[in-house]
């Protein structure tokens, strides 16, 4: 019923929101005698904001369609490798000239990207900065109220089934950079990969923010899922999708949820965002309008997530921890990090991070016991938070080159 409700909200608003648009520029383009008025600027600034706040936000493109390779301007075509029923694999390929031709040896990377709310474009940065130096893939979620359920569910086994996949499509010369939540299914999949003595094992891979361990400093996200027991969960969160969508009658965790506790989390900086914003349009600072409208045309965009990828995750991850316990089956095999031995292991923290607190991405390195230490390293980013240590000058100045460094270093000679 929530998410019929949510649907009735949104049908509602949209009408209003393009009403505000309008409205919105009858009182600033130079054309309208009412932007000649008095407080034409404020009464313009206030239908911009009602527009932004009651708006639908549609899943952003990448727009991706260039990049800077050792100093010349290079196309990038976006591609899809392999289209999955619930997630695409992109490929930013480069079209490099004969000049460059000896770049089509830069390092294969495989970017897991989350699926915990946000559309892989949250990564946009990530992407746009390693691409002048690698040829990068990139995992791309489908909304869970887009899939038919003709296409039967989506379990987080079956993530770990993806990512084994994509792997073998890349390997075994490939590097893989998870970034939040998918770091355990990664670790869990080369775990498994490793176990198998799998000729296509990736060189590396860097877990960046990840919930390895969660008992290590818990943050707010950690306390939800330890303080409900998993019958909370699945009545209380867990809706079907209405009849507006092709995934219709299919159970997910809507997106409109997760962004709430997202919101909620911060309630007086996206406040204050928005009066910024307010009064940025009044003083005619388009800089930084642009800027607020950019991000928050990305963090509005939400998706949903199927209820038992969710569910499984709040059981496995977050209140058993059968990682860190050793306790993990997938398909009837046991998950056992130990196995790893020839893949080098990279994890990054941000000293600000409030998501996935100091120490949980770092436990990867207590159960990959088997990777020599000269394999290992661990990075916390100072002053960074959690979106800081992918996305931004922290990340394109500080962390990215010790990423780079890191898979230049752990290359397959000769590859």
């Amino acid at each position: 019923m929530l998410y019929h409700l949510h649907e009735l909200q949104r049908r509602f608003l949209n009408p209003l929101s393009v009403w505000a648009q309008a409205t919105s520029e009858l009182f600033s383009s130079p054309y309208s005698p009412l932007a000649y008025t008095p407080f034409s600027r404020r009464l313009a600034a206030g239908y911009e904001l009602l527009h932004r706040i009651g708006k639908s936000y549609e899943k952003p493109a990448f727009n991706l369609d260039h990049t800077r390779v050792a100093g010349l301007d290079v196309p990038v075509h976006e591609e899809v490798a392999i289209d999955k029923p619930f997630c695409k694999l992109l490929h930013f390929r480069r079209e490099l000239p004969a000049r460059l031709a000896t770049r089509a040896a830069d390092p294969k990377v495989l970017i897991v990207a989350p699926l915990s709310g946000h559309h892989s474009t949250l990564l946009r940065d990530t992407v746009r900065t390693m691409m002048p130096e690698h040829d990068v893939y990139i995992t791309d979620w489908v909304d869970a109220r887009m899939v038919p359920l003709s296409a039967g569910p989506f379990h987080l086994d079956d993530y770990i089934d993806y990512v084994i996949e994509f792997v073998h499509l890349l390997g075994p010369d490939v590097h893989v950079i998870s970034v939040c939540q998918p770091t355990v299914p990664v670790l869990a999949a080369i775990s498994l990969m490793a176990s198998d003595k799998d000729p296509k094992l990736p060189r590396s891979m860097t877990m960046m923010g990840g919930p390895i361990d969660t008992r290590r400093n818990p943050t707010q996200v950690n306390a939800l899922a330890t303080t409900k027991n998993f019958e909370w969960f699945e009545n209380n969160v867990i809706f079907k999708v209405p009849s507006a969508y092709p995934g219709y009658l299919r159970r997910v965790y809507p997106g409109f949820l997760q962004h709430a506790g997202f919101v909620a989390m911060n309630p007086d900086r996206h406040l204050n965002s928005h009066w910024d914003y307010y009064l940025d349009l009044i003083k005619g600072d388009l800089e930084d309008v642009e800027g607020h409208r950019r991000f928050y045309d990305e963090y509005n965009a939400v998706l949903d997530l199927p209820a038992e990828y969710y569910l499984d995750t709040i059981k496995i991850v977050f209140q058993d921890h059968r990682l860190p316990n050793g306790t993990w089956v997938v398909h009837d095999r046991p998950v056992r990090p130990a196995d790893i031995k020839t893949v080098a292991l990279f994890t990054i923290e941000g000293e600000l991070d409030d998501i996935s607190g100091s120490g949980q991405t770092q436990a990867a390195h207590d159960l990959c016991t088997g990777i020599p230490k000269a394999k290992q390293k661990h990075l916390t980013a100072l002053g960074a938070g959690h979106y800081g240590i992918f996305s931004g000058r922290r990340w394109r100045e500080q962390i990215y080159p010790q990423v780079r460094d890191f898979i230049r270093a752990n290359q397959r000679p000769g590859a």
